[in-house]
């Protein structure tokens, strides 16, 4: 299915989905949150994917935990462990994470890997994703299991990344 997309961010962008939405994933990526999930559990401060709401699924918003729009920047409170893990959108282009086709960056490349897009980005952002499991050892290295004030700042970080933080 051939999906256009109208936003702010991007005007006109198109885009086909090859794999079923929330399957067919490369065998080395394995997130354990899926974006609804992520979004009702509270990631980025509400501030993404406010804008490209029609792009994805209805119900994925229905527990969003979101900045009202229209707010600039975004709302600690919101994330699920209510610390700040997140870089500025100018940081992650100068460090040149952000590619045209997901001007949000990773959130939004995997949002729409999930619903069955695959692009040639995908080996890129599913490298960058592994690399967030250094988080994990560290956590298991210093934290004991279920210390949800231990860290938590890399355990939103994890969030961030699919990874539930929650469990470790």
């Amino acid at each position: 299915m051939q999906v256009i997309v109208d936003d702010l961010m991007q005007r006109r962008y198109r885009y086909t989905r090859t794999a079923p939405a929330g399957k067919s994933f490369h065998l080395d990526f394995k997130p354990q949150l899926t974006p609804k999930e992520m979004l009702a559990l509270g990631v980025f401060g509400g501030r993404y994917m406010r804008d490209c709401r029609r792009e994805f699924p209805k119900d994925w918003f229905v527990r969003a935990k979101l900045h009202p729009k229209g707010k600039l920047g975004h709302d600690k409170k919101l994330n699920y462990f209510g610390v700040d893990a997140s870089q500025s959108l100018d940081v992650w282009r100068k460090k040149g994470w952000i590619h045209p086709q997901d001007p949000r960056g990773w959130f939004q490349w995997y949002c729409r890997y999930y619903m069955g897009r695959r692009s040639a980005d995908d080996e890129r952002q599913i490298s960058r994703w592994r690399a967030m499991a250094r988080h994990v050892a560290q956590l298991k290295k210093h934290c004991r299991r279920g210390d949800m004030v231990c860290r938590p700042v890399q355990r939103q970080a994890l969030l961030h990344w699919a990874y539930d933080a929650r469990k470790l």
